[in-house]
């Protein structure tokens, strides 16, 4: 596209991002939509191809196919538009638009050019994903007519994706198999050879693609190849592939048959519906014997070229009658008997006669020649009958992982075979298990010959390396070259230290004992980790030590605290068990200790006054007398006024009553002292007088 693209879509809703990837119609971007706040991938066509009638037929055909649609195996379509554009020739244009779901992963293209073959566990995981596509959008009316590694999505989490129906057409329009500048619609290697040769396409035209797919999964390249599409397609139409069993040695030969059956040249001996194709999977998975055990492929090419051998004498002989038709010379006896020069005069030379002589032996050598070549053959093929009844041929049985020694040797005593039991040491399979043969299963040999047949001696045990802090492929390597195998899927979780997208753990752990063989499962750090817990009440310089050597970065602020004592953490900040990237920082609160109060003076006060004033500050507060009431003065306090004490400090007040009574029977007691030294003296100064 130019360089003119926008930098939003649809007003600003959708936020353009990073190219993410580009084909021969449109290129896709990743996208935020600032509505719902979501990341989406969106689509935009050409904008050299948007005054192209054809291409924007195609464009707005995969909106419609697709938006129809749901199903968790298909991209979905949330929207559609047209922008308006200005090109580098300062022309406006509207170029349209699809906002996609968008998929975090790799295409199975990537997949198979990155790791080769897939497993079979993986392969027929990824073709049951895209059979239960294909199974919905055929059930919606919709053949996609493109199914190719490059349009399956494998995302992060495991999940297929097909996508790009741009080529899709409904059941009732499939005839459209070629554009209008008659160039076939498809990709070449995955072409049915149907779509190779302009023809009306089904539903069985899609599981022909899917079963090129299943090929190269297994393989890890394409069944045909070739210098152009030309001659790719040419394959496609009369030539059988090379079996995938013989591509990648040990790989079970059902294979074979279930592959034959989808990509069969007459699609009447193809798989009918999706759902068959996805049955005859899990069947042979399962242990089952599936559909295809009993396609012949033979048969299949047999009646192609029975079919185009038709086609092609339709071909060939309606030209020829016509050319008999329009010679009207022919039917002119007498014009023929002048015009033919191969008939001789009546009078002929003694040259010409030796010349007709010595072409006459020549015939006749040639016809010994023959003749005795012909005898030859004959004895031959007598010679190779009787050596082949001397020396009978038989097929040595084929044997699977279910097979036992004791079986294995009945079926070859049934053929006329002997039995050879080899015990396999490299084995990681149960002990007793069939692990490989030679010859290999449906090999001509002579009667009587031996078989070779090993049977694991069971899996040796091994410890599972510790791969935490490794990349996934280098722990995948690692694991591997330990004999282990390695879950396809992987979970994910919050680490400390590891960085993100990095292995955390293994289950089962490292360290651990285990039989190779045992499928490991890996954890993957998200980049996140979260506030530790239990730090309130510790010392401050312990919490900052603890979360330093976890990677965070700290920060410390000073609280009063009545609960906790001063240089202990009283909270942190984000609260514990919050996820939180890594290193992110952490604020530290310290606490200084209670509160310092000033004491106020409260003597004079009434005690209720001086109560609620010091309880208002934080103080507690106590009277000296048991007996006091709201209305008593405050005569003393325990603390001094001014002077400094922490919150919930306990003050004792003294107090005296109030009320006029009491101050009168208090005078004489005051008093008494003057009193009784007048008494005494006006007593001695009577007792003197007398």
């Amino acid at each position: 596209m130019s360089s003119s693209v926008p930098t939003s879509l649809a007003n600003g809703r959708y936020q353009l991002g990073q190219l993410v990837g580009r084909g021969g119609m449109a290129e896709v971007r990743v996208a935020l939509d600032k509505r719902l706040g979501r990341t989406v991938a969106i689509k935009i066509m050409r904008s050299d191809l948007a005054n192209d009638e054809i291409f924007l037929t195609r464009f707005r055909r995969e909106a419609h196919s697709v938006a129809q649609m749901n199903n968790p195996n298909i991209v979905n379509i949330y929207d559609s538009g047209e922008e308006t554009i200005v090109n580098e020739g300062g022309q406006t244009e509207r170029v349209p638009y699809l906002v996609m779901e968008y998929v975090k992963g790799q295409t199975l293209r990537d997949i198979i050019k990155a790791n080769g073959p897939l497993s079979q566990r993986d392969a027929e995981q990824v073709m049951l994903g895209v059979l239960n596509a294909l199974e919905y959008s055929h059930r919606m009316g919709i053949i996609h007519r493109d199914i190719k590694p490059g349009n399956i999505m494998i995302s992060d989490q495991g999940v297929v994706k097909v996508m790009d129906f741009g080529i899709a057409r409904a059941l009732d329009d499939s005839a459209a198999t070629m554009t209008q500048s008659q160039g076939v619609v498809g990709t070449a290697q995955y072409l049915s050879p149907e779509q190779a040769r302009g023809e009306t396409v089904d539903m069985r035209s899609d599981l022909y693609s899917a079963g090129c797919v299943l090929y190269e999964m297994l393989t890890g390249r394409p069944p045909f190849t070739g210098d152009s599409a030309v001659a790719i397609a040419y394959q496609h139409v009369s030539e059988a592939a090379t079996p995938p069993s013989a591509v990648v040695p040990g790989l079970p030969r059902m294979w074979d048959n279930i592959c034959a059956k989808a990509m069969a040249k007459d699609r009447q001996n193809r798989y009918a519906t999706a759902t068959e194709f996805k049955n005859d999977i899990l069947t042979f998975m399962n242990g089952g014997v599936p559909i295809a055990a009993t396609f012949n492929q033979l048969t299949d090419l047999a009646n192609n070229s029975g079919r185009r051998r038709t086609e092609e004498t339709q071909l060939l002989t309606t030209p020829a009658t016509v050319t008999t038709q329009t010679n009207p010379v022919m039917t002119n006896p007498a014009m023929t008997a002048t015009a033919n020069p191969f008939t001789a005069p009546e009078g002929e030379t003694r040259a010409q006669q030796r010349e007709a002589e010595q072409r006459k032996k020549k015939r006749i050598i040639i016809a010994v020649v023959v003749s005795l070549a012909v005898i030859a053959a004959i004895c031959g093929v007598v010679f190779a009958f009787m050596h082949s009844r001397q020396t009978e041929m038989v097929t040595v049985p084929t044997f699977s992982s279910s097979t036992t020694e004791a079986g294995a040797e009945e079926k070859l005593d049934a053929v006329g075979l002997k039995i050879k039991v080899e015990t396999d040491t490299n084995s990681t399979e149960p002990k007793g298990t069939f692990t490989k043969q030679s010859p290999a299963g449906g090999k001509k040999v002579a009667l009587g010959s031996v078989v070779r047949v090993w049977f694991s001696a069971g899996p040796s045990t091994g410890t599972v390396p510790d791969v935490s802090g490794k990349s996934q492929d280098d722990a995948r390597a690692a694991l591997e070259a330990a004999g282990f195998k390695v879950a396809a899927s992987t979970q994910t979780e919050d680490s400390d230290t590891v960085s993100k997208d990095n292995v955390t753990r293994t289950s089962p752990a490292a360290g651990s004992k285990q039989s190779k063989g045992t499928t490991i499962l890996l954890y993957i750090s998200s980049g996140m980790t979260k506030v530790p817990d239990g730090l309130v009440g510790q010392s401050k310089d312990t919490v900052l030590k603890m979360l330093q050597e976890r990677g965070f970065n700290t920060s410390v602020e000073e609280e009063n605290s009545d609960a906790v004592p001063s240089g202990a953490v009283t909270r942190l900040d984000p609260v514990p068990g919050t996820s939180i990237e890594q290193g992110s920082t952490i604020n530290v609160y310290v606490s200084k200790g209670k509160e310092q109060l000033t004491v106020p003076s409260v003597v004079g006060a009434t005690y209720a006054s001086a109560k609620s004033t010091l309880e208002g500050l934080g103080f507690t507060v106590s009277n000296s007398s048991q007996n006091a009431k709201d209305t008593d003065i405050v005569t003393e306090q325990s603390l001094t006024a001014g002077s400094q004490a922490g919150k919930g400090a306990a003050i004792t007040l003294t107090t005296k009553s109030s009320s006029p009574s009491s101050t009168t029977s208090a005078s004489p007691s005051a008093s008494s002292p003057q009193s009784t030294g007048n008494q005494t003296g006006g007593t001695s100064s009577d007792g003197g007088g007398d």
